[in-house]
């Protein structure tokens, strides 16, 4: 009979100790060693081998780089061209794909409907462990979905679902949830570090072997990162984030990592009675501004995988009523924020300690690159002022500690799109200005942060 052995894993990369200690050498985390408990003996062997291996059931073959096939792998449309966007461009055969996102995002109505879609030319699986098999019926009648080529199976053992997808073949099988799946090899609970660990390299190596697209869903923590161990990422080959907050009609589907594409690669998808839609215009949905100009209010253009996207940024300062002044972001770094001021108070000659500053994204996007800067400074000055700015005016650049205003990539692209939205005034690093003049576009090249404020004023 096997023995029950103990083991201590980081929750965040999953290193293995022999006893607890406070914190994993691997990763520097402290505190993420929990115990789990498995098993040793006749069974760990069989255990460890059949672990994910990658590309197993032969022996491998070395072979020159010269001599490694460049074709292109086929690609299969989800029938969203938005979720093909965030995929690099389709499903690729063999891939292990991972969806996150918070409860209510929208995760398993986004799968349901594309497996309903494809199930009618390929063979699919959906199995379900968190619901029964009525309401995902009931989920997906209520969308309208066709669902008479869609094999259901409703499921937590990894050995049923690997005995089943080996007689059925189907070349597209979704889980949901890979928190609820679990391997009679452990001993553990699952949703446990090893749990997730162990079925999800079940699963992947399945996917590996038999081509087969694996889709895992997952869910987030807190601060919006992926549960479970870290090694859960590195195991697929792409990784997905559902955004979206419940009380917006809007949800976001963010490329985090992808073997067979860009990251931070983009989708917008509408939530409807009839399930999520894709949104092919994000610009036109974040630019819903007021008909009169409000001070605090400016539109930045940033770049989202491999297209320019049209946003507005707002500020609001005001006398700091308590004896310290806060400093809120919402879609923005709050440090970086705070970096800002104090440029736009050394080089900008802009005193604001003395005041509490709220920047928002319209839209609950989230910025992540420094093309804002310029932008988000903009907007303080114009709340600052109690003076706004035209609407036609569209800014982006990256502001620099010594004030310079440092160029950005894809700035021509960028200009173009704002372009095509109707904006006919752009205030843009001097690096970024077009050669050649831009019909219906004044572009207003600036290199510091002083010349920019007096290119405001002007406006």
């Amino acid at each position: 009979m096997a023995k029950a052995k103990t083991a201590y894993v980081c929750t965040e990369c999953g290193a293995d100790y022999s006893k607890w200690q406070g914190q994993c050498t691997a990763c520097q985390a402290w505190n993420t060693i929990s115990e789990v408990r498995g098993i040793s003996g006749g069974n760990a062997k069989g255990a460890r081998g059949s672990r994910f291996e990658g590309f197993a059931g032969s022996l491998s073959e070395v072979k020159s780089l010269d001599d490694v096939s460049l074709a292109e792998q086929p690609r299969i449309s989800s029938g969203m061209q938005e979720f093909d966007r965030v995929l690099g461009g389709g499903l690729v055969e063999g891939s292990a794909i991972l969806m996150g996102g918070h409860p209510g995002a929208g995760k398993s109505t986004l799968l349901l409907q594309a497996v309903c879609h494809l199930a009618s030319s390929v063979p699919a699986l959906y199995v379900t462990g968190e619901e029964s098999l009525q309401q995902v019926a009931m989920r997906a009648k209520r969308l309208g979905l066709p669902t008479q080529d869609l094999k259901m199976l409703s499921e937590t053992s990894v050995e049923r679902v690997m005995q089943v997808a080996e007689a059925e073949k189907p070349r597209i099988m979704v889980v949901d949830s890979i928190q609820v799946m679990h391997v009679a090899e452990s001993e553990s609970a699952p949703g446990s570090v090893s749990q997730v660990r162990e079925s999800a390299a079940y699963l992947t190596r399945f996917a590996k072997q038999t081509g087969t697209i694996l889709f895992l869903v997952g869910h987030v923590t807190k601060d919006g990162s992926l549960a479970g161990p870290k090694v859960l990422e590195h195991m697929i080959d792409c990784s997905i984030l559902l955004e979206g907050s419940s009380d917006s009609r809007y949800r976001t589907l963010r490329g985090i990592k992808n073997r067979f594409g860009a990251v931070n690669e983009l989708g917008v998808f509408a939530m409807l009675e009839q399930g999520l839609k894709e949104v092919k215009n994000p610009s036109a949905i974040f630019l819903n501004r007021g008909e009169e100009a409000a001070p605090g209010s400016v539109v930045m253009v940033v770049w989202e995988g491999t297209r320019p996207m049209l946003v507005e940024i707002q500020a609001l300062v005001d006398m700091a009523q308590g004896g310290y002044p806060r400093r809120v972001a919402v879609g923005l770094d709050q440090n970086r924020l705070a970096m800002l001021l104090a440029v736009l108070h050394r080089h900008g000659g802009m005193h604001v300690s003395d005041q509490d500053v709220f920047v928002n994204v319209v839209g609950g996007v989230k910025v992540n690159e420094t093309s804002a800067d310029l932008a988000l400074l903009a907007a303080i000055v114009s709340s600052f002022r109690d003076r706004a700015l035209p609407q036609d005016l569209v800014i982006f650049g990256e502001v620099g500690l010594s004030g310079e205003i440092r160029p950005v990539p894809s700035g021509q692209e960028r200009i173009y799109e704002a372009a095509k939205h109707g904006f006919t005034r752009a205030l843009v690093p001097k690096s970024n200005a077009p050669r050649k003049a831009i019909e219906g576009m004044k572009v207003i090249p600036v290199t510091k942060l002083s010349d920019a404020l007096s290119a405001l004023e002007e406006l």
